[in-house]
């Protein structure tokens, strides 16, 4: 396949892809309570007057004709960077996304790259020595793992080691009671990161060592395996030259979605443990009827899965001479 005729290819179906979540994102937010006119949803919960309601409608621009709130307004605020301001503090959207996007990006960042990391070698060993007692202990209890509710896992490890044994802070990103600088405030976050991060690994080491396990099993019985095993090469050549790189095919995708989910934050690992972080926002406003800012997050969740999927696509390509064919 040609290479540009390839990348464009991608390039437009991704682009098209945000074109329409964008456009789902607009008719979401008018299918909300309040239905096409939210104009009081956006207001304080106060009696208004109908001439402040009719003020801030002219200004929201709901009194215009619906295709012309959708192709002039909407997506002219949208590329320019405008969603709007957060009903519960007045503040910009930009500005209360932004304000949630590091705390976000550590925990399942991190988290991300430590399941990877892990789970794949695990599973790179439990599928090589397949029928082995590693191998039948490590998938039992990866499939456990997987199979169990974050929110239950991180319920449990909060009263093992924060309430019974007071081994860690029940939640947060630090402590609102101290003013710590320096390498104190350093350790007072890798100290309430601890629970939270390992909880979000935990199903996610799960997640690969599965699917390494898989994919290995399958790849060991090809024939070029066997090929590699007939001209005497060792079983440590035959496993990362030939037989781990073939694998890690299948998990390129899957590890390229899970960094675009990153963005839209871990929402239940974040409320268990009340991190400060998008999935925390977007739990919050739900509750307060915070429209705009679901509508923010969510759009700029979906975009990054896009884009994260469009960087699997691209990948792949050089990594898998089969897409080239």
């Amino acid at each position: 396949m040609d290479k540009r005729r390839y990348f464009i290819r991608k390039l437009a179906n991704a682009l098209l892809t945000i074109v329409l979540i964008a456009s789902f994102n607009f008719v979401l937010f008018r299918m909300m309570p309040g239905g096409s006119d939210p104009t009081r949803l956006l207001m304080p919960r106060t009696k208004q007057s109908k001439e402040s309601v009719a003020l801030k409608r002219h200004e929201l621009h709901f009194d215009q004709p619906m295709w012309k709130q959708f192709v002039v307004y909407y997506w002219r605020d949208l590329i320019t960077g405008n969603l709007g301001d957060s009903i519960k503090n007045g503040k910009p959207v930009t500005t209360v996304i932004k304000a949630r996007i590091v705390p976000t990006l550590v925990l399942a960042g991190l988290g991300t790259i430590l399941a990877t990391m892990i789970g794949m070698t695990l599973g790179v060993f439990a599928g090589w020595r397949r029928g082995t007692r590693f191998d039948i202990s490590a998938t039992n209890l990866a499939m456990v793992a997987y199979s169990l509710p974050t929110f239950w896992v991180g319920l449990m490890v909060l009263m093992l080691f924060s309430t019974k044994l007071g081994w860690f802070p029940s939640g947060g990103m630090k402590d609102p009671s101290l003013n710590l600088h320096g390498l104190q405030a350093v350790a007072s976050f890798i100290h309430h990161l601890i629970l939270p991060l390992f909880v979000f690994a935990v199903t996610y080491v799960a997640e690969y060592l599965l699917i390494m396990r898989s994919s290995l099993t399958q790849v060991m019985n090809e024939d070029f395996v066997l090929t590699a095993r007939a001209k005497g090469l060792s079983d440590t050549a035959v496993l990362w030259k030939h037989t781990v790189p073939n694998a890690m095919l299948p998990t390129v995708t899957l590890v390229m979605m899970n960094f675009g989910f990153i963005l839209s934050g871990a929402i239940l690992n974040e409320i268990v443990f009340n991190w400060p972080g998008l999935g925390l926002l977007s739990y919050e406003s739900m509750q307060s009827y915070d429209y705009p800012v679901m509508q923010g997050v969510f759009l700029l969740a979906a975009a990054a899965v896009v884009i994260a999927n469009l960087l699997a696509d691209i990948m792949l390509y050089y990594v898998d001479p089969r897409v080239k064919a």
